[in-house]
């Protein structure tokens, strides 16, 4: 009897560990090809020369393609353009409940090299998932600009 009691409360505690429902739908959601149409910054006015992910100017993400695969959270993008180091970027990512209290899911986005081993040493990019959809999503990662938080939006649909 000790013995079921104990395999019943250890089988609970596994399930209990695991990513909820809407989780493990929003990380099948990300599964396959998307393109970044475009990147804004609500509430803000002017222009900005903005870098994303350390890698590139937000002009050099208009129209690059991504990749996401969700039975190993691997992925890559590429970016191409007159002023961009054109070529195939890596990353491991995440659908993390942070937020999930909030109704949206923070991502983690790790860059790679092409063997999916860090290149940033263990370092990566949070996101606020601010909508997902089998067709759409948008992200939205919040920056500090001269002293006041400044969002950046990327607007992603699936190809």
């Amino acid at each position: 009897m000790k013995k079921l009691l104990f395999v019943i409360a250890a089988a609970l505690l596994i399930v209990s560990c695991g990513p909820s429902k809407v989780a493990t739908q929003a990380r099948k959601s990300f599964d396959g090809n998307w393109m970044l149409n475009s990147v804004t910054y609500p509430n803000n006015t002017g222009i900005f020369d903005v870098t994303l992910f350390n890698d590139a100017s937000a002009a050099c993400f208009k129209g690059s393609s991504w990749t996401f695969v969700s039975n190993n959270n691997q992925g890559n993008y590429s970016v191409a353009g007159a002023d961009c180091t054109a070529g195939e970027r890596y990353f491991n990512w995440a659908v993390d409940e942070e937020n999930s209290a909030a109704g949206s899911f923070d991502f983690l986005l790790k860059p790679t090299d092409s063997k999916h081993k860090s290149t940033t040493g263990n370092q990566g990019f949070r996101l606020n998932l601010v909508s997902l959809s089998e067709t759409s999503m948008i992200w939205e990662q919040t920056v500090t600009l001269e002293g006041k938080p400044f969002v950046i939006r990327m607007n992603f649909t699936k190809i």
